[in-house]
């Protein structure tokens, strides 16, 4: 799975705002914190699920199970708004 073209990031301070072209049906922004960017940074490049959780396990002092669980909530989040290709 990637991140859709149709959809672009910028930072601002410490969060990350996921903006919506022209090429896409939502019109909007999504507002991201370090995790979830973290996450929609992983999905830049081709990627899945497991490998998202493998990186977020080598940054963060959580468990398998916790990390697992947000990578679910964020990809079902992006989902929502095809912000995926898969």
């Amino acid at each position: 799975m990637k991140l859709n073209d149709g959809f672009v990031t910028h930072e601002m301070g410490d969060e990350q705002i996921l903006v919506a072209t022209g090429a896409s049906n939502f019109s909007g922004l999504v507002r991201s914190n370090a995790a979830a960017a973290f996450i929609v940074d992983c999905l830049k490049e081709e990627t899945t699920k497991e490998a998202i959780v493998a990186k977020m396990l080598a940054k963060y002092n959580a468990s398998e199970e916790v990390l697992s669980a947000d990578v679910d909530k964020i990809l079902d989040k992006l989902r929502s708004i095809n912000a995926l290709d898969e």
